[in-house]
């Protein structure tokens, strides 16, 4: 109790600044560096370029999904930004390893990491369908790249890879299509192009009022994580 007579929970004021959405930003870097595993795996591009696949990854996707990670844990998405942050390191280990191997060779090591990734990612899909079905199926389609990937690597014929291929080409379309509808929908502040966005995801562009129910549990807000 203050000497005015008020409680401290009712002084309290939380001050947020407001900032860009890095979803748009995510998703067309994701969509391109999809684009370069896709080709890689159909043959589009050839089995001697990989160096130069790599150095892509490495360069121009990984740091652009750095930034969108960064402010995405800003924005206090930690769904949107945990999902970033393991492509984002993702992006890194895999232009390294397209960068460092004998083009055309296969790592067991490298299979295994898909297919812990490809564990961790479907969680998430499976998290994300409550709120971003959009984001379930993107990452869904994701897991399959990363199995059939995995099951090449560790041994399995070239055809899965080449299978794997079609699913990165699949991925970009989606990022394409992804990182558009959420430019609109910043820029314009509603839905133009649907994502089916339901429940806390959905009530996000509905004003203050539901929001700000939970902000004292938020991290950053709250004492603990």
């Amino acid at each position: 109790m203050t000497s005015d007579g008020l409680r401290h929970v009712e002084q309290t004021r939380i001050m947020l600044r407001p900032i860009g959405s890095s979803l748009p930003l995510g998703f067309f870097s994701f969509g391109i560096g999809m684009l370069l595993l896709g080709c890689s795996g159909i043959g589009w591009i050839p089995v001697g370029e990989q160096k130069n696949v790599g150095m892509m990854l490495m360069s121009f996707v990984f740091p652009l999904e750095l930034i969108a990670t960064i402010v995405a844990f800003l924005a206090r998405d930690t769904l949107g930004a945990t999902t970033l942050g393991l492509f984002t390191a993702s992006w890194l280990a895999l232009g390294w390893a397209d960068y460092a191997a004998q083009p055309g060779s296969t790592s067991v090591t490298l299979g295994v990491y898909l297919f812990g990734f490809a564990t961790a990612a479907l969680l998430l899909s499976l998290l994300s369908l409550q709120g971003k079905p959009f984001f379930s199926v993107l990452l869904a389609v994701a897991v399959a790249r990363m199995v059939l990937s995995g099951v090449y690597e560790v041994g399995g014929a070239h055809e899965w890879y080449k299978i794997s291929g079609g699913f990165g080409i699949a991925l970009t379309a989606l990022a394409m299509y992804g990182g558009t509808a959420l430019a609109l929908e910043d820029t314009r502040q509603r839905e133009l192009l649907p994502l089916f966005r339901r429940g806390g995801a959905d009530r996000a562009f509905r004003g203050y009022d539901a929001q700000l129910e939970r902000l004292e549990a938020e991290p950053g807000v709250r004492q603990q994580l």
